[in-house]
């Protein structure tokens, strides 16, 4: 199995409101994915709880079934659309860890 843990810094320009709003539309979006993608076995998006010393406002921990299932998810229609759609438009930075379980 292979972990995909994905930190997203929003853009600072957006309003409080606006961050609410963005960081609701990623975790619906992505945590939807699972049942839609093959291989792709468990997601959280952790958007509440931010601490003040934290550098991130997002997180996504996914678990798949594999290196050829990850590459497979990062491809899939239904999660191109949502990293174009609810991700991309609103994020600056973006932090990957990939590892094997």
């Amino acid at each position: 199995m292979v972990k995909h843990i994905i930190l997203w810094t929003l853009n600072p320009e957006l309003s409080e409101a606006e961050k609410k709003a963005v960081k609701a539309g990623i975790k619906e979006g992505l945590e939807g994915l699972v049942g839609q993608v093959p291989g792709l076995l468990d997601v959280k998006v952790h958007i509440d709880g931010r601490l003040a010393s934290s550098n991130a406002d997002v997180m996504l921990d996914s678990t798949l079934e594999s290196a050829e299932a990850l590459a497979g998810y990062a491809k899939h229609p239904a999660h191109v659309a949502v990293a174009n759609g609810k991700v991309r438009p609103y994020t600056i930075q973006r932090s990957c860890l990939d590892f094997e379980i």
